[in-house]
């Protein structure tokens, strides 16, 4: 063996079904290599030292269960489908070598599914393809950790034997695709600023759906949606809805037609990481933004309305978060949380109507300057369990406030005359 037996890898997927297609490549690979499949501890071992567990990750917990583990190589299948990086990163802390041998972690993955945010973020965006990185990482002691890292893409083009043992293998693949032109174009060629398997991906475009700034015209209602977060990332968006007057450029949208005009996303700049802000500062940070829109994309003296909100009842020294932002002038409506499913449906009704030309009902639209709504809510994934409904696992805040907003209904107050008066 290379490292004179003294090599121990582990390769997890989220769940052991997920292992067949890899037990089978395995014995055709490593058996002939010398090793032999031992499934009563699921692993591959050759002799009696080296081996490669397969184990399952369903959790992000259950990567405790490795603690005081050693390991000089660990990898990580179909990396999209963990909805955040604690998992990974808590078995990264089991590579370590006291015998010299070199500590490698691999992964692979696909655009779309609960972790296409973080995957791209980490490994994608910060360099080319085949370029070599370093992330770096201050310590306690003012120290710089630098870890190296590359993105290799795999199309299949870089699988002629594939291509020529199996021509009509990309017939299948687009006939699996049912149309769906922005999940073939993923499969294809690994884009990953591409929506892709999502709840919104036959639906939303950009082209479509995100437009320039334009001054809110004064009789449109405008309000505040908000969903909490500490540890995770909170989201404030201000949403303008039309009354059917026309714009200053003489388009003009059906009534009731939703635009978000601005947001706030309280992240530190980590996909799904929270700024565990206090409430109060939030809500002054809020009024503050709000006195800055007025006079740009709100006129001036614009009234701004109490939008939905999702906030905790749990009570501190007998006060709730709601009454906290209250008393300093921030004031909420409750959301209607009756079914995710009907507000999903609405939301997608409402994306769909976007798309005509001419509009003949509400649509909804997004600012080109709302990045972070941009960023996360295309690449919602449907959850595995139940698909008419979001994964609550991934980066769904912006998405939630959207929704809350989309089944915010108003009350008319209805004027009787009565007779006599």
């Amino acid at each position: 063996m290379e490292n004179g037996g003294k090599a121990n890898g582990i390769l997890f997927r989220k769940h052991y079904k997920q292992f067949e297609e890899i037990i089978r490549r395995g014995k055709q690979i490593f058996v002939p290599l010398g090793a032999r499949w031992a499934p009563g501890s699921y692993s591959f071992i050759w002799g009696h030292g080296p081996q490669l567990k397969l184990r399952h990750l369903e959790k992000d917990d259950d990567a405790e269960e490795y603690q005081g583990h050693s390991y000089n190589f660990a990898a990580f299948d179909e990396l999209t489908n963990w909805a955040t990086p604690k998992a990974l990163d808590k078995i990264r802390a089991t590579l370590r070598s006291a015998e010299g041998v070199r500590c490698v972690l691999r992964s692979t993955g696909n655009p779309g599914g609960p972790g296409h945010n973080w995957v791209k973020d980490r490994y994608v965006s910060p360099a080319k393809p085949l370029t070599r990185f370093f992330h770096e990482t201050v310590l306690e002691d003012g120290t710089v950790a630098r870890t190296k890292r590359i993105y290799i893409p795999s199309k299949l083009d870089d699988n002629p034997a594939l291509t020529r043992s199996d021509p009509d293998y990309w017939h299948r693949v687009v006939e699996s695709a049912a149309d769906n032109e922005a999940l073939l174009k993923a499969w294809r060629w690994g884009i990953w600023d591409i929506v892709a398997g999502g709840m919104f991906d036959d639906l939303w475009r950009e082209q479509a759906h995100v437009i320039q700034p334009f001054m809110v015209p004064p009789s449109w209602r405008v309000d505040r949606c908000f969903d909490w977060g500490s540890s995770q990332p909170f989201s404030v968006q201000w949403w303008a809805e039309c009354d059917g007057t026309s714009l200053p450029n003489g388009k003009s949208y059906p009534p009731k037609t939703l635009f978000q005009v601005a947001e706030w996303y309280g992240w530190n700049g980590k996909p799904n990481q929270g700024l565990r802000m206090d409430d109060v500062q939030i809500a002054r940070q809020i009024l503050q933004i709000e006195a800055n829109l007025r006079g740009t994309i709100l006129q001036p003296g614009t009234t701004i309305y109490p939008g939905p909100a999702d906030l905790p009842d749990t009570k501190r020294n007998g006060v709730t978060i709601e009454d906290e932002m209250a008393r300093v002038g921030v004031r909420w409506t409750k959301p209607d949380k009756s079914s995710r499913v009907t507000g999903w449906k609405n939301v997608r009704k409402m994306l769909r109507a976007s798309r005509q030309s001419p509009m003949e009902e509400a649509g909804l639209f997004v600012f080109n300057t709302c990045r972070q709504f941009i960023r996360t809510f295309p690449v919602l994934p449907r959850d595995e369990r139940n698909p008419d409904d979001v994964d609550t696992t991934a980066e769904d805040h912006p998405g939630d406030v959207c929704r809350y907003r989309v089944q915010e209904v108003r009350r008319e107050v209805k004027v009787v005359k009565l007779k006599g008066f």
